[in-house]
């Protein structure tokens, strides 16, 4: 097992229950891959160094999770096709 974070970036205009339910996806995910999810932080609104999407603003979500080797390939792959995130990345912890 080895130890990964995911850094995904939500559109602002989202709403709460929209954000959380995003969230709770990418939690299920994880936890069907027989991931541990160590953290979640909301890093909430930022200003994002520049535009995506003609969007000047994200919402910013921290995951540390626990995982077998396989997990991040499948998270990438269902981030890539979640409509509210603009933007993500998933990086090897030491």
């Amino acid at each position: 097992m080895k130890k990964y974070e995911t850094v995904f970036i939500l559109n602002a205009d989202s709403t709460e229950e929209r954000i959380a339910s995003v969230i709770d996806k990418v939690t299920h995910i994880i936890e069907s891959y027989n991931g541990n999810i160590e953290n979640i932080d909301h890093w909430g609104k930022k200003r994002l160094a520049y535009e995506i999407n003609r969007k000047n603003e994200g919402y910013f979500v921290l995951i540390n999770f626990v995982s077998n080797e396989e997990l991040p390939k499948e998270l990438d792959r269902n981030l890539k096709i979640m409509d509210d995130i603009i933007r993500h990345i998933i990086v090897n912890r030491r």
